[in-house]
């Protein structure tokens, strides 16, 4: 009895394992397995599934900086322009000067001794002009009276020919005696010629040229003493700091020898040379912010050049900046840090990295506009880390394809869900 009960548990069992197997069966063919390519409910066949986010604009970084040398703005030789003796030295190397002040001078005695000599010069030159003007006037006095003694000669002779001619007519003079007066008559008048010609001589020319000629090198001669005597204090050529000063009491200097420098620090210069990418940054901009570490805080500078062509030596773009330095901080060699842009500039239009397709050496990205969407080149700038500046190709608020762009063409359609 009891093997037969135990019989009949095992059976129902057995019925009841076969009966689940069977409902297993019948639900799996009822339930069509998920395929991995299935498309959400209400998408079109064709129609892309894509992943959108509107276009921003952020922050890609610090401003862009770049090294420059702060120099001075003026280095001018000190030129000894008069020879002599260093008697006096007033100002030693590193000193500040100002434009104009006495460096140092030089020994004036020989050139006072030429002073004098050209003084007496003078003195001899204008005592020759005097006497030269005293001997014209009185030439031209003595020719102006031979002129009129011989034009009253020349009217008695006239008179007396014409007398001599009418008594020779009335047979009261012989011819030899009519001829012997006229030709008394045609000399004379010669001779009043001559004077004429002397007085007009004397009256147009200059004959004191050569007594002013001797006058005027005299007074040129003193003019270049006095200018001798000035270069004997040898100044600053300009304002700055004496960078250089090569003399000694007691040396001897030729005119024109160069014998130091100055260097204008005030206003000073930062020079920079710059890349192609770099300059492009700066182009139209007045002023560029710049500091020096640890020693100013950031400041404006005016920028004064910033060459079109690249410079051939340095294959680089000339950057030329003018800042005021009234406290002297600026040292020349010094090195400062020029910021290239502005906090403003560093917030531009960015796109995810990965968003780009790239294509041939160019970029692109696909831009939704509705349901359809259109492949745009864009020119790419900075990058930070998974963001990258956008220079041009779109604009901020712009829907971008983030994901899926890679299975686009252009003016496909697609339904776009945002991240």
């Amino acid at each position: 009895m009891k093997r037969q009960l135990l019989t009949i548990k095992q059976s129902a069992k057995l019925f009841g394992i076969v009966a689940l197997s069977a409902a297993i069966a019948v639900g799996c063919s009822a339930t069509p397995a998920a395929s991995p390519t299935a498309k959400p409910a209400g998408v079109e066949q064709g129609v892309k599934v894509v992943k959108t986010a509107k276009i921003t604009k952020q922050k890609i970084g610090e401003p862009i900086e770049q090294v420059g040398d702060v120099v001075s703005s003026v280095q001018l030789d000190i030129v000894a322009k008069a020879g002599g003796e260093v008697i006096e030295l007033l100002k030693k190397r590193g000193d500040k000067v100002e434009k104009g002040d006495v460096l140092f001078r030089l020994d004036p005695t020989d050139t006072l001794i030429q002073k004098d000599m050209n003084a007496v010069n003078i003195k001899s030159a204008q005592a020759g002009l005097n006497s030269a003007k005293e001997s014209t006037s009185n030439g031209i006095a003595d020719a102006k009276d031979g002129v009129s003694k011989m034009e009253t000669s020349v009217n008695d002779l006239e008179k007396a020919y014409n007398r001599l001619h009418n008594d020779y007519d009335l047979g009261l003079a012989t011819k030899t005696q009519l001829e012997q007066s006229e030709t008394t008559l045609n000399n004379t008048k010669k001779d009043l010629e001559s004077l004429r010609r002397k007085l007009k001589t004397l009256q147009e020319t200059n004959s004191l040229a050569q007594a002013e000629s001797t006058l005027e090198t005299a007074i040129v001669s003193t003019r270049n003493v006095e200018r001798s005597l000035s270069n004997l204090e040898v100044k600053a050529p300009a304002s700055g700091v004496l960078t250089d000063l090569n003399v000694t009491v007691g040396q001897t200097l030729t005119p024109g020898g160069r014998v130091g420098e100055v260097q204008q620090t005030n206003p000073v210069k930062i020079k920079s040379q710059l890349t192609e990418t770099a300059a492009n940054l700066v182009r139209g901009k007045s002023e560029l912010t710049f500091y020096i570490p640890d020693i100013t805080a950031k400041a404006t500078a005016k920028v004064t050049y910033l060459s079109d062509v690249i410079n051939g030596q340095s294959k680089a773009y000339d950057l030329e900046l003018e800042v005021a330095n009234p406290d002297g901080k600026l040292k020349p060699g010094s090195k400062a840090q020029v910021e290239l842009t502005k906090e403003a500039e560093q917030v531009v239009t960015v796109v995810p990295s990965l968003s780009i397709v790239r294509e041939g050496g160019n970029s692109y990205v696909y831009i939704a506009n509705g349901d359809v969407v259109q492949k745009r080149k864009v020119e790419l700038g900075r990058l930070n880390e998974t963001n990258q500046e956008i220079i041009s190709g779109v604009k901020e608020g712009e829907t971008l394809v983030v994901s899926g762009q890679h299975q686009l063409k252009d003016q496909d359609k697609v339904t776009a869900t945002s991240e």
